[in-house]
């Protein structure tokens, strides 16, 4: 039986105020260059990921909002304006896709097909119950899904594996380092580096600003 499509929704915030651990990671790249590659390189592993139909982005922020439309995501406004759970409600009760997944937007390092295994371990889970997948440390979450008829129930931020964990949800336990790998500082960056990144953040650690697609 074929792995059924999700919609994957990942929110973005204005990018003058996001990742703001990372504010001159880069020496000579502006802090908003890099959180928009950062977002950029996690959106292109999520549209070449097979198991995926929809890729929504929720965000306020033009620039972000052009990339992705450039990229073949979805937009939608964050209306809530009221953190990243309430984005991530506000983005999964507008997909069109009976499986839903919520994904954090800091992960240049991803592989199409480690989102790919994961989705199909939450698939292939007890049914009817949400899955999370943690970050590199554990306590923190990079995946949220939910399997058709279930809210997605966000619970990010600090101790959100607990957290997702107390709601409900169960962790998956797969070998998916570049999905687990999430930025937050200089050195989580370091270490995505070693994994492999995607092209619009790896042009910025070499160096090189890229040209962003802007349309």
């Amino acid at each position: 039986m074929s792995q059924p499509r999700w919609a994957v929704v990942v929110p973005v915030k204005h990018l003058g105020a996001a990742k703001s651990r990372l504010r001159g990671a880069l020496s000579g790249v502006p802090h908003e260059e890099l959180a928009l590659a950062l977002a950029a390189d996690t959106l292109r592993a999520v549209l070449a990921c097979p198991a995926v139909a929809e890729a929504l982005v929720v965000t306020d922020d033009t620039r972000v909002a052009a990339e992705a439309r450039a990229a073949g995501a979805r937009v939608l406004p964050d209306g809530p304006d009221s953190g990243l759970n309430a984005a991530f409600r506000h983005g999964a009760a507008g997909t069109t896709t009976g499986w839903v997944a919520g994904l954090t937007a800091d992960l240049p390092a991803l592989r199409p097909a480690e989102l790919a295994g994961a989705l199909l371990a939450a698939q292939n889970g007890r049914p009817g119950v949400r899955r999370f997948v943690p970050d590199a440390p554990g306590s923190g979450t990079v995946l949220l899904t939910a399997p058709p008829g279930v809210p997605l129930e966000p619970r990010f931020g600090v101790g959100s594996a607990a957290a997702h964990t107390a709601s409900g949800a169960l962790p998956l336990t797969g070998d998916w380092p570049s999905l687990r790998r999430d930025v937050d500082t200089p050195a989580d960056l370091v270490t995505a580096t070693r994994l492999g990144l995607g092209p619009h953040t790896a042009a910025l650690v070499a160096g090189d600003r890229p040209a962003h697609c802007t349309g």
